[in-house]
This record gives C-alpha cells, sequence and structure tokens, in this order.
C-alpha cells in the first residue's frame, strides 16, 4: 500500500477542507458530452504573473512540442450500478466498487437498512446478491447468476454516472463516458480528462512528435466521496489499484534523457506516477494507493498537467493546487467562472504548468 496521509511540511499552517471552497453556479455542471471529443476548451494556465489563455483542446499540438510524453489512464469503467430489493421487499441500489475472483465484489449497498451477513438481495436484472460481510461503508458481496459474473455484468449493469449529472445514462453515455484508449477494466468512474482525445487529435499529435505511454489506476468509488472533516489531516482517502509498468518508466527516462516532458493526462495518472515514485526516481509498481497529495507536496513525476475541473472542497481540488499553487488554480477557476466554461467529468480542461517552472 502506498499512502501520504500529511504531506505538508511543518512550520505550515494546517489547511483545512474550508480553504478549498469556491461558489459554483448549477448551469455551469455539463450534463451531457459535447458532439465531438476534442471540442472542448482548454484553459491554459501558465506559472504567474504569465497569463491565462483560452485555447480549445484541438490546440494541444501546438503547446506541445516533440519529445513529449502523453501518459494516459488506460482504466475501463465497468457498469457498476444494480437494482434489487431485499427479502423484506425493500428497494436496494448497489453500486460495485471492486471486482473480486470468484464471482465477488466489494460494493457500496444504499438501502433504508443496512443487510446482514448472509442476506440475499434479489437482482432486476436476473440473479441474486449474497452479503457476505462488511468493512465500513463497504460489503463484500457474492453473485449468484447466469454465466461468468464479468460478462453477466456487462449487459445488467448500468454505468455510473456521477451523481451531479442529474439524468440517466443513454447510449451515448455508453461510448462517450470512455476513452477511446480503455482497455483494462475495473474503474467505476472514467478518468475524465482522457475523454478529450478522439482518433484525430492523438493522431495530430503523433504527427507533431508527441509520444504516449499508459498507466493503469481503476478509479474507485471514494472519487464521488466529499471530504467529511475541516482538518485536512485526518482525511483517510479509499484505496485504489494502480499498475505503472516498467515500459512506461522506461518512456519517462528516455523523455526526460532527451530533453522532454511528461505531461499527465488526469489527475489519476498524478497518483499513480507519485505513488510509483521512490528516493526520488519512478520505479515499476502495481498495488494499492491511497496517496492524498495536499499543497506542500512537490509533485515530481510530471512536468504538466492535463485536467478538467473539479469540485469545491474535493481532493482533486487540492491535487491541483499544490502543483500548480494554491492562489493561481483559484485565479484559473475565477477566470472559467467568469467566461462559462463546463465544469466537470462532461466539461471543459485545463493545461497547467507547476507553480515554479521555468
Amino acid at each position: 500500500m502506498r499512502g501520504l496521509a500529511n504531506p505538508q511540511p511543518s512550520g505550515l499552517p494546517a489547511l483545512k477542507r474550508s480553504d478549498f471552497h469556491y461558489d459554483l453556479p448549477p448551469g455551469l455542471i455539463a450534463q451531457a458530452p459535447l458532439p465531438e471529443r476534442s471540442a472542448s476548451r482548454l484553459l491554459v494556465v501558465p506559472p504567474a504573473p504569465a497569463p491565462l489563455l483560452d485555447r480549445g483542446v484541438r490546440d494541444l499540438p501546438g503547446l506541445l512540442r516533440a519529445g513529449d510524453l502523453l501518459v494516459f489512464n488506460d482504466t475501463r469503467v465497468i457498469p457498476a450500478r444494480l437494482f434489487g430489493q431485499k427479502e423484506s421487499g425493500g428497494k436496494v441500489e448497489i453500486l460495485i466498487e471492486r471486482l473480486l475472483p470468484n464471482a465477488e465484489a466489494r460494493a457500496q449497498i444504499g438501502a433504508s437498512k443496512s443487510p446482514k451477513p448472509g442476506a440475499r438481495i434479489a437482482l432486476d436484472a436476473g440473479g441474486e446478491a449474497e452479503v457476505l460481510g462488511r468493512e465500513g461503508e463497504f460489503y463484500r458481496l457474492r453473485f449468484h447468476v447466469d454465466g461468468p459474473f464479468e460478462q453477466w455484468l456487462q449487459h445488467a449493469g448500468r454505468l455510473p454516472l456521477p451523481p451531479y449529472i442529474h439524468r440517466d445514462p443513454d447510449a451515448d453515455d455508453d461510448a462517450r463516458y470512455q476513452t477511446v484508449f480503455a482497455r483494462e477494466t475495473g474503474a467505476v468512474a472514467a478518468p475524465t480528462a482522457g475523454l478529450h482525445f478522439d482518433d484525430a487529435l492523438l493522431d495530430a499529435l503523433r504527427a507533431q512528435g508527441v509520444e504516449f505511454g499508459h498507466v493503469t489506476l481503476h478509479v474507485g468509488a471514494g472519487t464521488f466521496q466529499p471530504v467529511r472533516v475541516d482538518e485536512l489531516t485526518e482525511h483517510r482517502m479509499h484505496s485504489e489499484w494502480l499498475n505503472v509498468g516498467a515500459a512506461l518508466v522506461q518512456q519517462v527516462r528516455a523523455t526526460r534523457a532527451r530533453g522532454g516532458r511528461v505531461i499527465a493526462v488526469g489527475t489519476t495518472v498524478v497518483r499513480a506516477l507519485e505513488s510509483a515514485m521512490a528516493g526520488g526516481e519512478l520505479h515499476p509498481f502495481a498495488g494499492e494507493t491511497s496517496i492524498f497529495i495536499l499543497p506542500g507536496y512537490r509533485i515530481r513525476s510530471v512536468d504538466a498537467l492535463l485536467t478538467n475541473f473539479h469540485l469545491p472542497e474535493s481532493t482533486l481540488l487540492m491535487l491541483v493546487s499544490a502543483f500548480a499553487g494554491k492562489a493561481r488554480i483559484f485565479e484559473a477557476y475565477a477566470h472559467a467562472i467568469a467566461e462559462r466554461y463546463r465544469f466537470f467529468s462532461y466539461g471543459d480542461a485545463m493545461l497547467l504548468w507547476p507553480e515554479h517552472a521555468e
């Protein structure tokens, strides 16, 4: 397990959840994707005092240079939401957090009364979920369904759109809430910065001489959970599984050696790479991480970050504040609100440079 409970250097005033609050007009929360993936706007955020730049995602080839390395998260979202009823008749909603061997899963359960071990939930899509036990807010379930569970889930489950999207998923979401390079099944939320890339944009970046690499981090249900404590040193992240392979490590080293830049596509890539850092160097790593990155922590694994806009008081807003500087991030968010950028999963993007970049 890789984790970081308190990244703040001693001597700095303790950060609070309320330090990361901002007011967002609800109308700026994107409820659906644009007709084309790469049509989103892009706010370029260089270090202060350089001006913020209003661009588009399709401008990326001109903002990067030959020899740069874009690192994507290749996780694939599972249709993790299921519905059913308890033996008493009460309705149940299941959100799978992680697939486990032997037709089992770790999941959150929404019900009027918490089910006990041994209880069985009749699933609307057919079959049953047996409650094996509970650890914290997660239940361990065994599924009794026709055929292999993961295959059954592909047609029985529903896509778990984020709670701030106030509609049911449709057929368009089945494609658009996946990246075009998704291949490793296991996430319950998309690595949303990657949603902006289509084949035409990837071709244009290749023509510019930009290279691509991949990590895997299976985004868990914790990505939707708010920070509930005001003292941030008391917050604990849910663990997520990641894999930073040897091939990606070699790509990063080769990029650095030739003077290129490593650019993370999404905060999940930053969390994966920082979890694989040991002694100041990137090494192959596969396993669990609960890393929590706050201002005061120096992100060393990447030279730039492409990311969407994040929820107020969220751990992801804290991460980007650690990278680009809290004051600069809040300046950028104020600009984005004034210019009516689209926010969150299906929204627009930012290209961030670190606070002290040359």
